[in-house]
């Protein structure tokens, strides 16, 4: 059952964004995690920005491929979240983990066909 609109969607990148952005801070992650944490966000942020629906501003990728990069990063972070778990970084392969999950499941909930915008 496909119950995420696109312009949901939207607003849960925009949210998942802030979340990666405050998660070194409220997670009291450090070096590596912190970074890649911080790196995510910017990347999650330019997808969202050059994503072709309703939030999107500059609307560059289609909806149906921001989906796509969205699965592939959660089947990546499942990989980074073995990573951090294979150096002892419990928080690191738990938060990522779950973020995978996260995603993921939106993936999954979202109508890529709901899309607004022309040309999708």
């Amino acid at each position: 059952m496909k119950i995420i609109t696109s312009k949901i969607h939207g607003i849960l990148d925009y949210l998942t964004v802030i979340f990666f952005a405050l998660s070194p801070t409220l997670f009291h992650m450090e070096g590596n995690l912190k970074n890649f944490t911080y790196a995510l966000a910017f990347v999650h942020l330019l997808l969202t920005i050059f994503t072709r629906f309703e939030l999107g501003l500059v609307k560059l990728i289609p909806f149906k491929i921001h989906g796509l990069i969205e699965l592939v990063v959660a089947i990546a972070l499942t990989a980074f979240s073995l990573w951090f778990n294979h150096n002892n970084n419990t928080l690191g392969f738990y938060y990522y983990l779950w973020i995978a999950i996260v995603i993921a499941i939106v993936f999954l909930l979202t109508d890529f066909s709901s899309n607004k915008e022309a040309g999708n």
